[in-house]
């Protein structure tokens, strides 16, 4: 059984996001300290996947391929630093196409997990939305890291307050990736009440 894996949120985790999506390569820009941040985790043994709603492929913003091409790229810089992948999903559908792939729905992670055989209960989910946290506790991930790197600023009560409270809030995924080690290193003093 796979353990300790990592999924991550794209956009607004790894690279910047933006209201009006991000549809090609060339609107593509890596957060500060992410590529190293994901190479970290992978010579920690992390394996990493990406869980990411793409709805510009439903909005017929963007096609799959460009999608594809830009997740491509994004595998190649990360494995020139030392990072790697192990995997990527991806929702392509609307909102309003109720499908069961597409977060807080735990679809691409079942998904992952059955493909690889993941132990949930020491995964770990690093997002930049309430969505993402929902996601990884509807599908029984062992933690949850809310980044403060994406666009859309969460309020810092309400997501206190929140049924699906994360574990951990951070700045980025620099700062994720170094919770994650520590963990790693001490894992009882990380487990949970």
């Amino acid at each position: 059984m796979l353990k300790n894996a990592v999924f991550l949120d794209r956009d607004g985790v790894i690279n910047r996001d933006s209201s009006d999506y991000i549809k090609s390569w060339e609107e593509f820009e890596f957060l500060p300290g992410s590529v190293d941040a994901i190479a970290d985790l992978t010579r920690e043994g992390c394996p990493i996947f990406i869980i990411s709603n793409q709805s510009a492929v439903g909005r017929q913003l963007a096609s799959r391929a460009k999608i594809e091409q830009i997740f491509y790229n994004m595998r190649k810089i990360v494995e020139s630093s030392g990072g790697r992948i192990t995997d990527i999903f991806y929702c392509p559908h609307r909102p309003e196409d109720h499908c069961e792939c597409r977060k807080p729905k735990p679809g691409l992670i079942f998904r992952a997990r059955q493909k690889y055989n993941i132990d949930l209960a020491t995964a770990v989910m690093v997002g930049d939305s309430l969505t993402d946290i929902e996601c990884a506790k509807n599908a029984g991930c062992g933690y949850t890291i809310l980044v403060e790197s994406g666009y859309k600023k969460i309020d810092p009560e309400a997501r206190r307050r929140c049924d699906d409270a994360p574990d951990h809030i951070t700045p980025d995924l620099r700062h994720a990736a170094d919770w994650i080690i520590q963990r790693l290193a001490a894992p009882s003093a990380y487990d949970h009440a």
